[in-house]
């Protein structure tokens, strides 16, 4: 007998290897972008890439830039040195702002990942916020 788990044979190890390094070569989450702010070097530049001013400034992850995507250019992106990476995060899973974000800087053949959960992510794990114009850090 079956169930709805296994009627649908598992990939071979193999297969299921390759899927899940495509997915974390496009995909961080939060608790690892927490753990690589707090030790205060990052080796990536944290993107907020949606909603206003005001909403920013109410409330973002600590770090991170207010770039919303549609403003996302290869003007704008000249600003960091070639070969750096972008994080990208959104509201949350409800939201495509940070898939159209990655889309966007993929296609200017810069390195990006998207932080999954976004800001519901962030606040399920229960991390801290910063709040005004500035991004702010998230102290260890």
């Amino acid at each position: 007998m079956t169930s709805y788990v296994t009627d649908i044979p598992a990939a071979s190890p193999e297969i299921a290897r390759d899927h899940f390094l495509g997915r974390l070569s496009v995909e961080t989450d939060c608790s690892d972008v927490a753990a690589t702010l707090r030790a205060g070097e990052p080796d990536f530049v944290l993107l907020h890439v949606v909603g206003s001013p005001d909403a920013y400034e109410r409330r973002h992850v600590p770090g991170a830039l207010h770039l919303p995507h549609r403003e996302i250019s290869a003007e704008r992106m000249a600003e960091w040195p070639a070969g750096t990476l972008f994080v990208v995060y959104c509201a949350g899973p409800h939201c495509n702002g940070a898939d159209r974000a990655a889309f966007k800087l993929a296609s200017l053949g810069l390195p990006v990942k998207i932080m999954i959960g976004g800001i519901t992510g962030w606040q399920d794990e229960e991390l801290p916020f910063a709040s005004g114009k500035e991004p702010g850090a998230l102290r260890a």
